[in-house]
């Protein structure tokens, strides 16, 4: 059986291109886990979620090497690391703030992951790394939504270039941004930050929208 890798089966998700695109996204399911403050703090809040995810996906993928598959598996290529952000008020995003940063880190799963299947990793993982404080992880399904999409491409601390872009391709469409304690900046990370400079790293930015009314 082929691996299914999704970067490539669903391009318009995690391949868009340069120029902002309106896109409605899919219900997906994911991992998560909350936090709140600098993502950079070595050994901080979000290194430990980064760490949690990752470790309960790969446990996932692996599980049934071993294991009979239950129903709809397919052998896949572990999706990347995703991030939800926001400052306080839902104001627009402010990554130059990152102490006041509430995000939540994520990692999409396949369909056939369900709660059986995550209650089953997490023990395993528990075992393997009893370090990790696994109680913070949930699976759920998230629905995105209509969205304004755009590949950018450099460091994150670039990023508000980007949006600015996005942002007027918004407003031109009849759009505005809309964000809320359900909707948020959510990026993708496509590159690995201690690989390579940072002005080739590729990250998702994802923004959500809503249409304005037409005036009669």
């Amino acid at each position: 059986m082929d691996k299914v890798d999704y970067k490539k089966a669903f391009k318009e998700l995690y391949q868009p291109e340069a120029t902002p695109k309106i896109i409605d996204v899919p219900a997906m399911r994911f991992i998560q886990v909350d936090g709140h403050g600098d993502p950079n703090e070595p050994g901080g809040e979000y290194q430990e979620a980064v760490e949690i995810l990752y470790a309960l996906s790969y446990t996932i993928k692996m599980l049934f090497k071993k294991e009979q598959a239950p129903a709809g598996y397919v052998d896949y290529v572990v999706l990347p690391l995703e991030g939800l952000w926001q400052v306080e008020n839902n104001e627009e995003f402010d990554g130059t703030q990152k102490e006041k940063l509430y995000w939540t880190s994520m990692i999409r799963q396949p369909d056939f992951v369900d709660e059986a299947v995550f209650k089953i990793a997490v023990q395993l993982t528990r075992r393997k790394k009893p370090h990790l404080t696994l109680e913070k992880a949930r699976l759920v399904t998230f629905t995105e939504g209509l969205c304004v999409q755009c590949m950018h491409i450099g460091s994150f601390d670039e990023e508000p270039v980007t949006l600015e872009k996005m942002k007027h391709f918004t407003e031109n469409n009849n759009f505005v941004f809309d964000l809320s304690e359900e909707r948020q900046h959510h990026e993708i990370y496509l590159s690995d930050p201690r690989k390579g400079s940072s002005s080739n790293m590729k990250t998702v930015l994802r923004y959500p929208v809503r249409a304005l009314c037409s005036e009669n």
